[in-house]
């Protein structure tokens, strides 16, 4: 089984706007700290000052570390933030000894009689749960009760708030919250580590909160109860029989939210085509036969060298960005898959492949025919074979077929009924397929195109090996962090650092962190290995360029440069989850970057990718298209997401002094 390993802390650099900026830092290299938040204040001192203590417990801390120790026989006590808050993020390690009890409250209100009501999450063993609280004047406890569910994808409470009281009140009992349930990737068991320590961040938006323990599952949130009009500040619990320590608490206001001064960078000029949400993904082919590709995106096409009149393919909806999520056209591609000089359109939903057959120029919209069935939200339209034809490389089944395990394979037309049912290919057997990431490249470099995935590859047989699954080789492209969904999105296959063997540069998790490149090994035998090279991961990490962004559920991969060494293009799905916390950092800007491929004989690898921010405010969908639309020698970028649909026109990189381009 190939084995996949680390490297070690690197030395990165920057590249913004065709000028490259050197920074000395470690890329990847673990810090102290939220990994989904950037905290706006840290506690790292040794007094309390901006804290208050109430109740039976006393508090003090030393170089950043805080202590609350139970009185004997009291209630416990609390250690309460001066500053109130409303919507907030909120991380900190704690450790509990003896018999501790412990626990975190948020937006501790005051009541009329003097005490508090909030929020808690108790983080004590055999007690991992979410509630609604009030507390007398003293800080004793006097009711609790559990949270009720959140509305969904969603920030708001599901149950509205009893009569009598203005903007709030209880959630009903039962059910279960929490943004990150059901996302089907392994998940740490659930429970503290005993005599260690633990982390817990908190995410409290609007009617909504989200726990995460130890970076996993473990806690449920769910509806605040107040309908996310509660106000007041956040307190440390300290209670039982043993002392419970707290370091690295951080906590971030959410209710400002700030984006940059909108910025394009000068190596492209930026054309809006649409505003609206349409599709997650876009196609560039020449559908009216005039020699000039067009750009399909979802239920349009656009024609070209314009870009500014459009027609439908099927009937057009635009999707809401905040409430809506363009499933209905996650990707679409063309192809003449009817084999009569025309481009054709198949768009992938959420669990099919539909086929539109170009009507030849003819006014109208297109017949619309149903050819698959796919599990996964990345696909990819390739010529498998080499033989001038294009395969649909999916996970997923053919159509009819009711009963077994979705598998990855391929399919294209049946030649003798283009628009019935494709002929799928299985090439995997007993893996079921993520939702996320897949990719094509020869991996062993015997001349034919492999197919890859988050959790291994598959080998290409020679040609004329009878019909079955392919070989498989068990091997993670993946990253750490449980609480992971695996893979990206477009996993791309090409030699990184030089060295004749072909690498794989990915996103490792499309809904949350993480971009790394995989280097290709070979023992004295042969054996493939792969060693995992980190680009950028979350924000307690360093990362190339100082670069930090989540949700990388897009990407391309092509020369942008024209140095012959294939780029990274890649960028954030801004609310991949609708306008809610169901995924980390959902209100950091809609970037789109490229990552230049450098080859260094000092960087660990031989090899360094370096970030270029080509725009702040569109982001990405699941496809990216990178195509010279207009035969200038430069390539284009196009993209479609939920924030519309952009052209950035390139223009020819400047020779670098010394090349043989420049002499």
């Amino acid at each position: 089984m190939p084995v996949v390993k680390m490297s070690p802390a690197s030395r990165c650099y920057s590249y913004f706007g065709g000028g490259i900026a050197v920074f000395l830092l470690l890329a990847s290299l673990a810090l102290s700290g939220p990994r989904d938040f950037k905290p706006d204040t840290t506690f790292q001192g040794s007094s309390l000052g901006g804290w208050h203590s109430l109740g039976q417990a006393d508090w003090r801390a030393h170089a950043g570390e805080i202590t609350g120790t139970p009185r004997a026989g009291g209630s416990g006590g609390w250690l309460v933030l001066d500053k109130s808050l409303q919507d907030v993020a909120f991380f900190t390690s704690f450790r509990c000894d003896g018999d501790c009890k412990t626990g975190v409250l948020l937006r501790a209100e005051k009541t009329s009689d003097g005490g508090m009501e909030g929020i808690y999450v108790s983080l004590t063993s055999g007690d991992l749960n979410s509630y609604r609280v009030t507390l007398d004047a003293e800080g004793k406890e006097l009711t609790r009760e559990k949270l009720g569910p959140a509305g969904g994808s969603t920030r708001f409470d599901s149950i509205a708030p009893p009569a009598g009281r203005a903007g709030g009140g209880r959630a009903g009992r039962g059910g279960r919250g929490g943004a990150r349930a059901g996302r089907g990737a392994a998940q740490p068991e659930p429970g503290l580590r005993p005599a260690d320590w633990n982390t817990i961040q908190l995410i409290l938006d609007a009617g909504a909160l989200h726990a995460s323990l130890n970076d996993g599952n473990a806690i449920a949130g769910g509806g605040s109860g107040d309908q996310g009009t509660a106000y007041g500040p956040i307190a440390l619990y300290a209670g039982g029989s043993g002392p419970v320590r707290f370091k690295e608490v951080a906590y971030k206001d959410l209710q400002p939210r700030v984006w940059s001064k909108e910025y394009v960078s000068p190596r492209y000029r930026m054309q809006r085509v649409s505003p609206f949400s349409y599709s997650y993904g876009v196609a560039a082919a020449d559908i009216n036969r005039d020699g000039i590709p067009d750009l399909i995106v979802g239920p349009n096409y656009y024609l070209g060298p314009d870009y500014t009149t459009y027609r439908e393919i099927y009937l057009g909806h635009t999707f809401n960005p905040g409430t809506e999520a363009p499933i209905f056209s996650r990707m679409q591609f063309a192809w003449d898959f009817t084999g009569d000089g025309w481009q054709d359109v198949i768009r992938i939903t959420s669990n099919d492949v539909e086929l539109y057959v170009n009507p030849k120029g003819e006014s109208r919209r297109w017949q619309q025919y149903h050819v698959l069935n796919v599990s996964t939200e990345i696909a990819l339209l390739r010529d498998l074979f080499g033989d001038g034809k294009r395969e649909l490389i999916f996970g997923g089944k053919p159509v009819g077929q009711t009963g077994g395990q979705n598998a990855y394979g391929y399919a294209a037309p049946d030649p003798a009924s283009p628009t019935g049912p494709w002929i799928m290919h299985t090439i995997s057997e007993g893996v079921t397929p993520p939702s996320h990431g897949i990719g094509v490249g020869d991996i062993n470099g015997d001349g034919r195109l492999d197919i890859v995935a988050p959790n291994g590859w598959w080998e290409q047989p020679p040609k004329g090996t009878s019909e079955g699954t392919w070989k498989y080789h068990e091997t993670s492209f993946l990253g750490d962090r449980p609480d992971h969904l695996p893979g990206g999105s477009e996993m791309c296959v090409y030699d990184v650092n030089g060295d004749g063997l072909n690498d794989v540069v990915t996103g490792l998790a499309a809904h949350t962190w993480g971009l790394a490149w995989f280097e290709q090994k070979r023992d004295s035998s042969g054996a493939i290995s792969f060693e995992r090279h980190m680009i950028m991961d979350d924000f307690s990490t360093k990362n190339a360029g100082n670069v930090t962004f989540s949700e990388l559920h897009g990407n391309a991969c092509a020369d942008i440069d024209g140095d012959g060494i294939p780029d990274f293009v890649t960028g954030k799905r801004y609310w991949s989850h609708l306008e809610n916390y169901g995924g980390p950092d959902p209100y950091g800007e809609p970037v789109l970057y490229a990552y230049k491929t450098v080859r260094d004989p000092n960087a660990p690898g031989r090899a360094r990718f370096v970030p270029e921010l080509i725009y702040n405010r569109g982001g990405v969908g699941s496809t990216i298209e990178v195509v010279d639309l207009n035969k200038d020698g430069a390539p284009d970028i196009i993209t479609s997401s939920n924030l519309g649909t952009y052209i950035f026109w390139g223009t020819k990189p400047r020779p670098r002094p010394g090349s043989k381009s420049s002499r």
